[in-house]
């Protein structure tokens, strides 16, 4: 019995690997893109083994001898499978059946913004309005850029909503992966003057910088004064400050 459950686990397990690497794009949900060929590498391997172990097993049934387990070292059979061990099938089979969901404004809530880079040097802003950007480019514009060049200019930026548990705003965020979706950090831009969408919802946001502080300081609040508010599909790689795509008439 223990040795079927090895098997099983193994196959279930590989199965579970590939659907989600190379079948799907869900394991965008838990791990950077480039991790792609690794679970592909990782769920062959697994099936590999789970093979090699159901062809194994009925030679070894047949050395033990009249259809029984071999015995483990020091002449004990531990054939059989602990009732915990089976919970370690939930695990593969949710990849096949029932992924869980990727990470949202319930993490992002109960998370404080990522510290962006410091920078000394800021490119001029494109001619275009409005500004296409990043959550961390914009970040980095109010608190950073001595010039001010973010000032009275019409930008553009992607997220999800996150309530801000106060005042009517709410937070446009991004989830940032170093890694794995254990090690997310979150970017938030507070944004004013527009209606709260249900959480989660992807939204792309046109508006200018809300005032206060000193803009180009650390003073200054990372905040935008809404003039649209539109939906927008949730992307394929949500764990990544992308720019906003080009908006489609």
């Amino acid at each position: 019995m223990r040795r079927l459950f090895q098997v099983l686990l193994l196959v279930l397990s590989g199965l579970g690997l590939l659907h989600a690497s190379l079948l799907t794009d869900l394991y965008l949900r838990y791990v950077k893109e480039g991790m792609r060929p690794f679970l592909i590498a990782s769920g062959c391997l697994l099936l590999l083994l789970g093979a090699a172990e159901a062809v194994s097993y009925p030679r070894r049934r047949r050395d033990a001898g009249a259809g029984e387990e071999p015995a483990e070292a020091g002449g004990h059979d531990h054939s059989g499978v602990p009732r915990v061990a089976w919970l370690l099938l939930l695990p593969a089979l949710s990849l096949l059946f029932h992924a869980p969901p990727a990470l949202g404004a319930y993490t992002a809530a109960r998370e404080s913004p990522r510290a962006v880079q410091e920078r000394n040097d800021f490119d001029p802003l494109p001619a275009v309005s409005p500004v296409p950007l990043t959550l961390t480019e914009f970040t980095s514009r109010v608190q950073q850029d001595r010039a001010q060049g973010i000032k009275g200019r019409t930008v553009r930026m992607t997220g999800f909503v996150t309530p801000a548990g106060e005042g009517g705003d709410w937070y446009l965020t991004r989830l940032v992966l170093n890694c794995c979706a254990a090690d997310a950090q979150t970017v938030k831009v507070r944004i004013h003057g527009a209606p709260e969408l249900p959480a989660d919802t992807w939204v792309d946001v046109t508006g200018t910088w809300h005032p206060g502080g000193t803009l180009g300081t650390k003073s200054a609040p990372v905040a935008l004064d809404a003039h649209a508010v539109r939906r927008v599909p949730r992307p394929a790689n949500a764990y990544t400050d992308a720019l906003p795509l080009p908006a489609t008439r």
